[in-house]
């Protein structure tokens, strides 16, 4: 990545009340800075300030028309950035702020359509993460924070996943380790006594469906329309080699990887015998394995692929625990320069529904359900 000669990145470790003067000062002047959530790391900019804004698009590489969402340290900040807070919008952020919810709304003046995408809602979310919510207050402006990466790529849960993209393109990256969850928030949008999701994510529809009582999907989750929300249209999430996913019983999956396995070898012109030793190997697979298809696997294809190329997110199912390893597995991968992926998914149930649309994106929807 060619980075920015005229600007050097410092990382804040271990965050002081100080750090977090600077970072948020840093902010009111229009730089960037990258801000921990519990979701993942966002790179973030003074949100009423249009020109700021437009480093994020800049340095993240983002399209213009993508929307970005506000980040506010409490219910009560966000009144002069809207019209109204209709009564079901007050009582979800009542239930799940702080925490991964984020809610549209209509913006107010304000507001700059830099930060929305040229829409007339703003997206809006209170995290549930302390050091990010001291900056907010500390800063005194909404912060505009999409995910920390270049446009495309993995999402960052660590402040060194930040750093790999954002070195000399943004001041200051507030490091306060790893991020909690490790999918982005839910998006929704109120209308009425109604919410439709914009974009799965931490809090899921059974979740929701506790506050209110008409909760849907949108259906531009799977069209072309022009995105209400991050993370709709564009291709997200990607890492550098193409990724191929499976669901099903941990047996069904694991003899999938295996076949799969062999015919790789086969495109590359491999002798593919009882003898499974190096086949994996040969291929430079990396693989994103729950623990039951890990062992189903370890004595036959994985006999002698390095540690590197293997991840074990937990056990079969876990939807939570590949959440929070997906994006990190990615980028490892990346790292181990392996030229295809393998990866186990979850059932689309509950949080598995977020896990599944980041899986389809990353993986250009090459996922087999067996």
């Amino acid at each position: 990545m060619d980075t920015h000669d005229s600007i050097h990145t410092h990382i804040l470790s271990n965050p002081s009340s100080n750090d977090l003067l600077v970072a948020a000062r840093a902010l009111q002047n229009g730089e960037l800075v990258a801000i921990p959530t519990e979701t993942v790391y966002g790179l973030g900019a003074n949100g009423l300030d249009a020109e700021a804004m437009d480093k994020i698009y800049a340095a993240k590489g983002r399209p213009s028309d993508n929307p970005l969402i506000l980040h506010v340290p409490s219910i009560d900040s966000i009144r002069p950035l809207v019209k109204a807070i209709p009564k079901t919008a007050y009582q979800l952020m009542e239930t799940f702020w702080p925490g991964p919810l984020t809610i549209t709304l209509p913006k107010s003046d304000l507001v700059p359509y830099r930060a929305t995408g040229g829409l007339e809602r703003v997206a809006l979310r209170c995290p549930d993460h302390d050091i990010c919510r001291q900056l907010l207050s500390l800063a005194g402006v909404p912060i505009a924070a999409p995910s920390a990466n270049i446009s495309g790529r993995p999402s960052p849960t660590t402040a060194q996943a930040v750093y790999e993209d954002m070195n000399g393109r943004i001041l200051y990256i507030v490091d306060a380790g790893p991020c909690s969850i490790g999918v982005e928030s839910t998006v929704v949008e109120v209308q009425e006594d109604a919410v439709i999701i914009l974009r799965p994510g931490g809090i899921t529809k059974e979740m929701l469906e506790t506050v209110v009582s008409t909760v849907t999907y949108d259906k531009a989750l799977s069209s072309d329309a022009k995105p209400k929300a991050p993370g709709m249209k564009y291709k997200h999430y990607a890492p550098d080699a193409p990724m191929t996913a499976f669901v099903g019983n941990a047996q069904d999956v694991a003899i999938a990887i295996d076949k799969y396995v062999h015919s790789l070898t086969r495109q590359q012109g491999e002798i593919v015998s009882h003898d499974f030793v190096h086949i994996a190997k040969a291929c430079n697979v990396g693989y994103l394995l729950s623990k039951e298809v890990y062992e189903a696997l370890q004595p036959t294809i994985l006999t002698d692929v390095p540690v590197n190329c293997i991840h074990v997110y937990g056990h079969h199912g876990d939807a939570v625990s590949l959440a929070h390893d997906f994006y990190s597995a990615l980028l490892s991968f990346n790292e181990a320069k392996v030229t295809h992926i393998i990866a186990e998914g979850v059932q689309p149930e509950g949080l598995g529904v977020a896990v599944m649309n980041r899986m389809e994106k990353a993986s250009g929807g090459h996922i087999e359900y067996l």
